[in-house]
C-alpha cells in the first residue's frame, strides 16, 4: 500500500486500511526503539518545527524523542516565549516559519481548526498535536496500537470512554479511529460531561459506570479537564470519584477482565484509583512507549507524500 496523504489533521474520514498501515509502520519503528542504538537516518536533512501554543509534557516530549530517533533537525517553538506575546498573529508566525524552509510542523493550539488554517498558509506538512476540543489524532493512534498489541483484531471489541467527553479531543479521535477499525464504542460520564452531538456518533451512552463496565472489554479513562470548563459541571471531586471513579472494587464486581487505558496526566484518586493505575490491568506505560513509535510512523509516512490530499 502507498501512503498518499499530506497532513494529519484528524482521524475522521480515515479508512481501516489507512489506519492499519500507520499502525503496521509504527510496529516496525517499535522494533527500532528496542535496539541498542535506537536511531535511524530516515529523516536526516528534514527540519521539523514543534509549534506549541498550549502547555504540553507527554505529547511534546514524545514528538521530540520521535524526531531525534528519526535523525530530523528540530526547532521548538513556545508561545510563552515567542512574538505571539507581542501580538504576532498565527498567519504571521506561519509565514515566518515558511520563510525558514521548514519541512513539517507539529502543532498544538487551543482553537479547533488551527492546524487546518496553517495548511492554508504554508507548504509544509502539518501534524495536529491537539486542537481545542476537536481532535488529537496521534493519541488515538497510540491507543489503537496498544489495543491491537493485546487483542490483535479490534473488530467487535467493546471500548468505553469514561469521563469528560464534552471537553476531550482524545475522545473524538478515539471514536473515529475505533469505529473505523470495527470496534464498538461506548461513552460514560455525567450528563453534564456528555456533548449534545454524542447521539449522532453511533455510540452506546451510559450514565452509570457499573452498567458501562458490564458492557465493556476496555475502559479508556479520561481526566476532568478543568482548564477547558467555563463553569463547574459537578459538585465535588469526591462525588465524581464515588459515581464515576474506576476502582478495583468496581471491576471485581463485574467478575471479568477489563483492560484500562489512560491518555494522561492521571488524577489519581479522582477518575481512577491509584492502585489500579499501577496494576497489570492498566496499559498506561505501554501507551507511552507506543506513542513514540506511532509518531515516528506518522512523520515518516508524511515525509513521502505525493498528493495534496489532507490526512
Amino acid at each position: 500500500m502507498t501512503f498518499n496523504r499530506r497532513h494529519l489533521l484528524g482521524l475522521e474520514g480515515l479508512t481501516k486500511e489507512e489506519i492499519s498501515y500507520i499502525l503496521d509502520t509504527a510496529e516496525s519503528f517499535k522494533e527500532v526503539l528496542s535496539r541498542p542504538i535506537p536511531k535511524v537516518p530516515t529523516l536526516r536533512g528534514k527540519t521539523i518545527v514543534n509549534l506549541f501554543f498550549e502547555d504540553s509534557t507527554r505529547t511534546r516530549i514524545s514528538f521530540e524523542l520521535a524526531q531525534k530517533r528519526l535523525s530530523a533537525d528540530t526547532v521548538n517553538f513556545s508561545a510563552s516565549t515567542s512574538s505571539v506575546k507581542k501580538g504576532e498573529t498565527l498567519r504571521d508566525t506561519a509565514r515566518n516559519i515558511e520563510a525558514m524552509k521548514i519541512d513539517m510542523v507539529v502543532m498544538r493550539h487551543a482553537s479547533a481548526g488551527a492546524p487546518y488554517f496553517l495548511t492554508q498558509c504554508v507548504e509544509a506538512s502539518i501534524i495536529n498535536a491537539g486542537d481545542g476540543q476537536h481532535e488529537h489524532p496521534t493519541q488515538a493512534l497510540l491507543d489503537l496500537m496498544t489495543l491491537r498489541d493485546k487483542f490483535k483484531d479490534l473488530s467487535g471489541l467493546k471500548v468505553v470512554i469514561v469521563g469528560d467527553i464534552a471537553h476531550s479531543r482524545v475522545a473524538r479521535s478515539n471514536i473515529y479511529g475505533l469505529q473505523a477499525m470495527g470496534a464498538k464504542v461506548g461513552l460514560c460520564g455525567p450528563a453534564t460531561f456528555m456533548p449534545y452531538e454524542a447521539e449522532q456518533w453511533g455510540t452506546e451512552i451510559f450514565y452509570n459506570l457499573d452498567e458501562a463496565i458490564e458492557w465493556a472489554d476496555v475502559l479508556n479513562v479520561l481526566r476532568i479537564q478543568l482548564e477547558r470548563q467555563q463553569k463547574s459541571l459537578f459538585s465535588t471531586l469526591r462525588e465524581y470519584h464515588n459515581l464515576f471513579g474506576v476502582t478495583r472494587e468496581r471491576l471485581e464486581r463485574a467478575k471479568k477482565e477489563i483492560t484500562i487505558l489512560h491518555p494522561g496526566p492521571i488524577n489519581r484518586g479522582v477518575e481512577i484509583e491509584s492502585e489500579l493505575a499501577d496494576s497489570d490491568s492498566a496499559l498506561i506505560l505501554a501507551q507511552v512507549t507506543n506513542g513514540v513509535a506511532a509518531r515516528m510512523a506518522v512523520m515518516y509516512l508524511l515525509s513521502g507524500f505525493k498528493t495534496t490530499e489532507n490526512f
